[in-house]
C-alpha cells in the first residue's frame, strides 16, 4: 500500500512536481547548514588565533612572523573549503545519489566552487540539490574573502612598520 496517495506524490505546480522538490529543498538545507556551520567554526577559530598570535607579534615587533601567520591562516583556510567539499561528498554517498566516491567529490567540488566541470550526474528528483552545494560555495568563499581583508589589514600593518612607512592618514 503506498504511502501517499497518487494525487499527491505526483501533483504539480506548474510543472514542477511538488513532492521532489520538498525532499531535495530539506535535504538540500540540511546539508548547507551543516557545511555552513562547519565553515563558520573553522574560519572563526582560524581568525581569532590569527588574531591573538599577529597582536602579540606586532607588539613585540615580529613583523616576520605576522607573515608567517598570514601565509599559514591562509593555507589553513583553504584546507576548511576542501574539508567543505568532502563533507558534500559524504553527504551524496550517505544519500546513497552517487556510488562512486571519486564522481561524488569531483560533482561535489564542482558544484561547490561553480567552475561546473562535471556533467551533473545526481538522479531525477535530486537535481536541485547542485544548487544547494553552490550557495555552500558562494557564501563559504564571500565569508572567506571578508576575513581574508581583515588579515590583510594586518598583514599590511606589519609590512609598514617593519619597512619604516607611515600609515596613510596620520
Amino acid at each position: 500500500m503506498p504511502i501517499l496517495p497518487d494525487q499527491i506524490a505526483n501533483s504539480s505546480i506548474l510543472g514542477l512536481p511538488i513532492l521532489p522538490l520538498i525532499t531535495d529543498s530539506f535535504f538540500g538545507l540540511v546539508g548547507m547548514t551543516i557545511v555552513l556551520i562547519f565553515h563558520g567554526i573553522g574560519i572563526n577559530h582560524l581568525i581569532m588565533r590569527f588574531e591573538r598570535k599577529t597582536d602579540a607579534n606586532l607588539n613585540l615587533n615580529q613583523y616576520n612572523r605576522v607573515f608567517a601567520h598570514f601565509y599559514a591562516t591562509f593555507l589553513f583556510i583553504a584546507i576548511v573549503h576542501i574539508c567543505e567539499i568532502v563533507l558534500w561528498c559524504f553527504y551524496l554517498l550517505i544519500l546513497g545519489l552517487v556510488e562512486d566516491p571519486l564522481q561524488a567529490m569531483l560533482f561535489a567540488g564542482s558544484c561547490y566552487t561553480t567552475v561546473g566541470f562535471i556533467n551533473d550526474i545526481l538522479p531525477v528528483g535530486w537535481k536541485t540539490l547542485a544548487f544547494f552545494i553552490a550557495f555552500t560555495g558562494l557564501f563559504s568563499l564571500a565569508w572567506t574573502t571578508s576575513v581574508m581583508i581583515g588579515m590583510t589589514n594586518t598583514y599590511k600593518a606589519a609590512w609598514n612598520l617593519k619597512y619604516g612607512r607611515q600609515a596613510p592618514n596620520q
